[in-house]
């Protein structure tokens, strides 16, 4: 974001929203700049909207404090009732009216949002949580990698393992063998990716979105 705003001086604000939403519900506000949370590094996606209320949750639905990380719950006027003909899918969603994201976040103090990674692609491994973004932020960090993509694979001694999927710039080169040294000298050693798959293209929705479903399955073949 400073490189785009260095280069045509134009800030580009975060926004946020779900198809269930309507509309966007948290976005960094006109003449603003998105802090960082300073242990994860990771960038605001904004502050809460006029007549939306947001918290985070631990996993048994306990309200969290701010500055620790849970699912993000929504509500407001722009959040939907339910899902259509589907009771049962809006119970589990949307219990008491309000939205259950999947979203992991963390709101401060101040009420700034940061999104974490969603919560089905968190990685257990050997109880440890490991959040694929973390380990992909890693991965961007070297010169020769385009786009990845980090998933959990089954694994007998550890429960799951981190694998990478990547894609690597034009008239570069790199190693798998390369890129996994390059992770682990900057995770900690449960988090770091055991096997690193180079691809062409990663497989995206059509809005350019990085499908990581759909490489499930795919770390050991």
């Amino acid at each position: 974001m400073d490189r785009f705003r260095d280069r045509f001086g134009v800030y580009i604000h975060n926004a946020y929203g779900m198809t269930e939403t309507t509309s966007g519900v948290i976005a960094v506000p006109p003449g603003s700049l998105a802090p960082i949370h300073a242990p994860s590094g990771t960038l605001s996606i904004g502050r809460l909207l006029p007549n939306m209320t947001a918290r985070t949750l631990d996993a048994t639905g306990t309200l969290l404090p701010a500055g620790e990380q849970g699912e993000l719950e929504l509500a407001g006027p722009q959040v939907i009732p339910g899902y259509w003909n589907n009771t049962a899918a809006s119970a589990e969603a949307m219990p008491g009216g309000l939205l259950r994201t999947g979203d992991v976040a963390i709101i401060d103090e101040h009420g700034w949002v940061y999104l974490v990674d969603r919560l089905k692609d968190q990685i257990n491994v050997s109880g440890f949580k490991v959040w694929p973004r973390e380990v992909e932020d890693a991965l961007y960090a070297h010169p020769s990698v385009h786009e990845a993509a980090v998933i959990g694979e089954a694994d007998a001694y550890r429960g799951e393992t981190v694998v990478a999927f990547v894609s690597l710039k034009a008239g570069t080169h790199a190693t798998e063998n390369e890129l996994v040294e390059f992770t682990r000298e900057r995770l900690a050693a449960y988090k770091y990716p055991r096997s690193i798959r180079i691809i062409h293209d990663l497989p995206k929705t059509p809005t350019g979105k990085i499908r990581r479903a759909a490489l499930r399955g795919k770390g050991n073949s």
